[in-house]
């Protein structure tokens, strides 16, 4: 492909609204433009790198037996009525009405789609194993788009879907999912984590999902370096490190106006982790109060699977209920419902004295107030691994692929069955599996950058090589070059030639801006010596080479 017939717009400077990196890269190098908050038209470079991702994913979906289909975008809403997701799924589903005013929605995912064919189709257990999957649009309301194409209310997925008459099949295609993601995302030449997940608004029993550690990610995953032990920090297990023993007894302390930990720990000159912060939430079946210690904040999913849904109390509830103002809320003396995280089994605290302008000192549990212990606080650095005792560390990771033993969730609701050796007849049990394509796209690009640009992975490099002549007004440069970009592309390589009239300091800028692994620069200079200069993005070391050995050379 010569340059001066693609469309590759490079921009000298970074856009003001642009704070990841690759979001910055992706902009300058010409390879996105954004139409709309969460909306991006990728232009020729960015979908030549989309392709080279989707031809790695479609080979080894193909690999694992996985056949490829194609789902509509646009979906009836009773299907997803019937797995009551319609009414679950808040704002960031798109809703719409046809002509006849029938309700529709714009998918945010196909597990209901492909639900809805396997029970049409599969009748026996002799149908089954199936997997499926489909390289597809999807659509999300997205409160706040952001990073570039990490987080758009449009994008693509692969995703792909388990269809088993057993457990042990799940359990099978599960790990032939997770073995295919491991060989993806290694091809794609992405640094990756495999970490516990919590399955949210998929449902299923178990999930993983796969990370690229990076400093533009939004999610924070919790590693032992002792085990091996990861999880995202929405599930991560933990315990706080052990406070030291301290000798206190039991007493009332005035705390003027001081109702936060941070405000009281300062005035009395007590460490938070010394605290016991109780929080007031309201569930479906009444008042809660929720312990943690002052240095921890409280999990909301955790409790979610203890308590159900619920929220926070207002300040009048607090009132109400409690007879204090919040601030100064302890857990001795009520009569409701108390959940306390582990950490605060063992040991003297400080918390509020449920009394205006006072705390109480020593306070101790199972004598002072009882409570149903369960793991109720967010995992954070510093904290010790469950399974070792080990300290854990925090890393911010961006998620580029997911895998969720779904069981019998979505067939039990759309009636998805087959009849077993016996004729008796059975929900099918599933899996789900996604893969984000852009996601990989800019996690390359997170990970393989430095102040002049892109040093894309070669797998998924818009280009093999890029062919640089650097004056286009002498003919012998203009001849050398024309006769490499010909034996190169006979040779099997995609080439880009960047054949413009342009300085070549301009050349240069814009072929590190863009980021194409190798290099083959032609000028005057060296070819009086017969030689061409062979540079590497991601080293910048080059290597004069004889023309006629150029291949030999990119072949090695």
């Amino acid at each position: 492909m010569r340059f001066s017939k693609m469309f590759i717009p490079t921009l000298r400077e970074a856009p003001a609204d642009a704070e990841a990196i690759s979001h910055i890269l992706m902009l300058r190098a010409g390879y996105v433009r954004q139409l709309a908050a969460g909306l991006y038209i990728f232009l020729p470079l960015g979908l030549r790198v989309l392709g080279k991702i989707n031809a790695v994913l479609k080979e080894e979906m193909e690999a694992i037996g996985a056949q490829e289909i194609s789902m509509p975008i646009l979906h009836p809403a009773e299907i997803w009525q019937q797995t009551g997701r319609w009414d679950i799924i808040g704002g960031e589903m798109f809703r719409l009405k046809d002509r006849t005013e029938r309700d529709f929605c714009l998918g945010m995912t196909h597990e209901e789609i492909m639900t809805w064919l396997a029970s049409r189709e599969i009748r026996s257990y002799r149908d089954l194993p199936q997997v499926w999957y489909q390289i597809q649009t999807k659509l999300r309301d997205e409160a706040r788009p952001k990073s570039g194409v990490l987080r758009t209310r449009e994008f693509t997925m692969k995703d792909s879907y388990s269809f088993d008459a057993t457990d042990e099949g799940l359990e099978k295609n599960y790990q032939l999912h997770a073995e295919a993601y491991h060989r993806i995302f290694n091809r794609c030449g992405l640094k990756f984590l495999q970490v516990e997940s919590d399955p949210g608004m998929m449902g299923g029993g178990y999930s993983h999902e796969f990370m690229a550690p990076s400093p533009a990610g939004e999610d924070v995953v919790a590693l032992c370096e002792g085990c091996g032990y990861s999880a995202n920090v929405e599930l991560a297990l933990s315990t706080p490190v052990p406070n030291a023993a301290v000798d206190w007894s039991y007493e009332e302390v005035h705390t003027p106006d001081k109702r936060t930990v941070k405000e009281v720990s300062h005035f009395l000159k007590i460490d938070p982790s010394y605290f016991i912060k109780s929080i007031l939430v309201m569930s479906e079946t009444g008042p809660v109060l929720a312990l943690v210690r002052g240095d921890q904040e409280l999990h909301e999913k955790k409790l979610s699977k203890v308590i159900g849904a619920h929220r926070p109390a207002q300040k009048t509830e607090v009132k109400e209920i409690l007879g204090v103002e919040a601030g100064f809320i302890g857990p001795m003396g009520h009569t409701l419902r108390i959940i306390a995280d582990p950490c605060l089994k063992e040991g003297l605290f400080l918390t509020g004295a449920n009394k205006q302008h006072y705390h109480i000192k020593g306070v101790k549990a199972d004598r002072d107030f009882t409570a149903a212990w369960h793991d109720i606080h967010n995992a954070k650095a510093g904290d010790l691994c469950e399974k070792c005792r080990k300290p854990l560390r925090a890393e911010k990771v961006i998620e580029i692929g997911n895998i969720f033993k779904l069981g019998t969730k979505y067939s039990s609701a759309l009636k998805a069955v087959f009849l077993d050796e016996n004729g008796q007849e059975k929900p099918i049990i599933m899996g789900s599996y996604g893969i984000g394509p852009a996601r990989i796209a800019a996690s390359a690009i997170e990970q393989n950058n430095d102040k002049d640009g892109i040093i894309w992975p070669r797998s998924i490099a818009p280009f093999d090589l890029e062919l640089i002549p650097l004056n286009m007004n002498d003919p012998k440069t203009v001849e050398t070059a024309e006769q490499l970009y010909k034996d190169l592309k006979a040779a099997g390589y995609d080439v880009l030639m960047d054949d413009r009239e342009e300085r070549a300091g301009v050349k240069f800028k814009d072929a590190d801006l863009i980021g194409i692994p190798t290099q083959i620069i032609v000028g005057e200079k060296t070819l009086k010596e017969g030689l061409v200069e062979i540079k590497d993005r991601k080293t910048k070391e080059t290597a004069r080479v004889k023309v006629e050995e150029v291949l030999e050379k990119i072949n090695g």
